[in-house]
């Protein structure tokens, strides 16, 4: 004759839908929306932490050594030119927003972020400015998504991709 009586699970069930089959797939339909459909090629010059010679007390640098150059497939937003006239005349500033998937970065590329980067976008170079996590995956506070830099366009002689 069956018994009746409950037993308790050894461990609880996964939670629904939110699993790491869930997080790879998620992580390989936007790959290949990212890199074959819809994304944007950039060229990402990571500063050189190691030999970059950085103030002690400001932690700024004035001449950054960079490590070689990375292709990076991410979705590029180009928010325009403005020029404004300053006290020390006509000035011309230009921004993007890059939106970077974070694990392929991460995970694939090895590379991480880092205010004060460069990126290459057309002919154009961009200091990253800002960084931002604004999504998490599946509500969950330990995945984030994505990755947001803030870019301002480069001043002539302030960084030399050759």
């Amino acid at each position: 004759m069956p018994s009746n009586k409950w037993s308790q699970p050894i461990q609880a069930p996964p939670p629904l839908f939110l699993g790491k089959k869930e997080r790879d797939l998620v992580k390989q339909v936007n790959d290949e929306l990212i890199e074959r459909v819809i994304g944007q090629q950039i060229v990402y010059y990571p500063i050189d932490v190691i030999y970059t010679n950085y103030h002690p007390l400001y932690g700024e640098a004035i001449e950054k050594t960079f490590l070689p150059p990375i292709r990076v497939f991410a979705l590029v937003n180009w928010e325009g030119k403005v020029t404004a006239a300053e006290s020390f005349g006509v000035d011309e500033k230009s921004t993007i927003t890059i939106h970077f998937h974070k694990r392929r970065l991460t995970e694939d590329l090895d590379l991480f972020a880092r205010v004060g980067d460069f990126v290459g976008y057309g002919d154009q170079f961009y200091e990253i400015v800002s960084l931002n996590e604004p999504r998490q995956l599946f509500g969950q506070i330990e995945h984030k998504m994505e990755l947001v830099a803030k870019c301002m366009k480069a001043r002539s002689g302030l960084f030399n991709a050759k």
